[in-house]
């Protein structure tokens, strides 16, 4: 008979650094501000886990991995989601989708190994989305709501 010594939980919640949760499967989530740190992180421990089990179950579900970028796109968001998608985790296999919330921006972007699952259409459904909850300030509910119908949209693998 197999024992171990074990001490439940492996890690205690209150001694993550801020930005850090533990989720309901036992994993640590954590985010880091791009660039200036904040004072105050701009979602507290709610928005964050809901947007990571958003993210878990719909990159699950589909083989497609989801990356959110949120933070200034520049005058072009265009092209500024063009400069960030090539260095987000795994982007030839992933969607990104950008938002520059200060503008009401949402660019959306899948790679190359991906492309035929998620098409022109798919980006756009996932757009219009997050611009609906966007523009009544509500920009986690904006994401996951990308997320989900993208999700649903591009469906399982074959």
């Amino acid at each position: 008979m197999a024992s171990s010594n074990w001490n439940w939980p492996a890690v205690v919640e209150a001694d993550l650094p801020h930005g850090y949760v533990v989720t309901v499967s036992g994993r640590v989530s954590g985010v880091h501000e791009s660039g200036e740190v904040f004072k105050e992180a701009p979602f507290d421990d709610t928005e964050r886990l809901l947007m990571d089990n958003t993210l878990t179950e719909v990159t699950r579900a589909t083989k497609v991995r989801f990356n959110i970028y949120i933070g200034d796109l520049g005058a072009d968001a265009a092209a500024g989601a063009d400069a960030v998608f090539p260095r987000t985790p795994e982007a030839a296999r992933s969607v990104l989708i950008a938002v520059s919330p200060n503008d009401n921006a949402v660019e959306v972007r899948s790679g190359r190994d991906v492309a035929d699952r998620v098409n022109d259409r798919i980006c756009e459904l996932g757009a219009s989305a997050a611009l609906s909850s966007l523009r009544q300030g509500q920009l986690i509910d904006g994401l996951v709501s990308a997320v989900r119908v993208m999700g649903a949209a591009i469906g399982r693998p074959s």
